[in-house]
């Protein structure tokens, strides 16, 4: 592939996943505009579990070997399986200093757990290219050809860690999206869904009953009291008043599937449940009622 097709490539990956709105399309739009751009039959892209010691796959893309899953529910392996990433897996990582990615071949050392990988999937070379977010390891970008094709090069590699500091462009952009589209629905006080996100839901849930007739159930509460509180201890105090109830809101609406919990301004809070029957969502809204009386 020449520079200028590179190139092309380059942007291509980064405006597929500028365009992907959830983090699996994000994700996939990485795994296969790496896989096109590096002339790979096969990508996967993995995150780094730390807590749990693992590299979680989020994704594989192109020609899959019997039992991969393009979105597999929990396909993993334990960071012991490959020593070569565990002396960077907890470095941090300046710009222009993370760790370069490397070529591995079906014909490499055994008791290599990669090289036994690509033999067992027909698969004959891959290029690993560590990803790394905020200075530190996330994950990684991984990019195979089938046995016959050509070996993947030294060119090859320095190519993919150029497309794994294009996907790590594009995590922090989808980052920054999640968090501009969770706050602009969520109360910054309680944490609880706003008043936004409740018309949004409701008018989805109204075209639902519409549609097929599926109950809706709207409770709407306020906190009695909280101008007395305010005025006599002070807004802090009722502040934290409202976090409170806010949390037993959440815990009560937990036994309703699906449920919405919001609180709408000032005192006012809700709870939206669809596809829940009336008993159900009269004895939530009961022990919202209870345990809010118990509130000091």
């Amino acid at each position: 592939m020449g520079e200028e097709s590179r190139l092309r490539a380059v942007v291509e990956l980064a405006q597929r996943m500028a365009a992907a709105q959830a983090l699996p399309e994000v994700a996939d739009a990485a795994a296969e505009g790496a896989r096109r751009a590096l002339g790979g039959d096969f990508a996967a892209l993995s995150a780094w579990e730390r807590e749990r010691g693992r590299l979680r796959v989020l994704v594989n893309a192109g020609e899959l070997a019997p039992g991969e899953e393009a979105f597999p529910a929990d396909e993993s392996y334990p960071v012991h399986d490959f020593p070569e990433i565990t002396e960077f897996l907890h470095e941090r990582w300046t710009r222009g200093a993370e760790p370069r990615a490397w070529v591995e071949t079906a014909d490499g050392p055994r008791g290599s757990r990669r090289v036994a990988v690509l033999r067992r999937r027909g698969r004959g070379s891959c290029v690993v290219a560590p990803i790394v977010l905020h200075g530190r390891a996330w994950g990684e970008l991984y990019v195979a050809r089938a046995r016959g094709a050509a070996v993947f090069d030294r060119e090859d590699a320095d190519f993919a860690s150029v497309l794994a500091s294009v996907i790590a462009a594009g995590l922090v952009q989808y980052e920054r999206l999640a968090e501009a589209r969770r706050l602009a629905f969520t109360d910054p006080l309680t944490g609880l869904a706003n008043r936004r996100a409740v018309e949004i839901r409701l008018d989805e849930a109204l075209e639902r009953h519409r549609a097929t007739g599926e109950v809706v159930s709207l409770v709407v509460c306020d906190v009695n009291g909280l101008k007395k509180v305010n005025d006599t201890f002070g807004h802090a105090v009722g502040d934290r008043l409202l976090e409170r109830f806010g949390s037993v809101l959440s815990r009560c609406g937990a036994a309703l599937p699906g449920a919405l919990a919001a609180r709408l301004g000032g005192d006012e809070f809700c709870l939206l449940a669809v596809g829940v029957g009336a008993e159900a969502v009269e004895r939530a809204a009961g022990e919202v009622c209870r345990r809010a009386a118990e509130l000091e």
